[in-house]
């Protein structure tokens, strides 16, 4: 299995899980200043096994690096910033109603 690769001619960061199988985060940038994660997917059979949350972090850190506000709409991506308060400072001021 491989690393988190961002393909960003795709808008997602994805994770090889084997078999031909992946799993990813899809991301929008907007206006230069906002990244707004939208769904992520891991297949069937491969739950429970930390990939999702790799590819969240995949996503903040991008994002951190880059100096952008997060907008979670993904409901996993809420969950998790919701769970680590660390991560609120990335959070997109007009998106807080996402973690509620």
């Amino acid at each position: 299995m491989s690393d988190v690769v961002n393909r960003s001619e795709r808008h997602r960061f994805e994770l090889d899980l084997g078999d031909g199988e992946v799993g990813f985060a899809e991301y929008r940038l907007l206006d230069g200043k906002r990244i707004l994660f939208p769904h992520t997917v891991v297949p069937d059979g491969h739950e429970g096994h930390g990939y999702g949350t790799r590819l969240i972090e995949a996503g903040l850190e991008y994002a951190r690096e880059h100096e952008l506000k997060v907008i979670p709409k993904c409901p996993f991506f809420a969950a998790y910033m919701r769970k680590h308060a660390e991560t609120r400072d990335l959070l997109d001021p007009g998106s807080a109603e996402l973690l509620d």
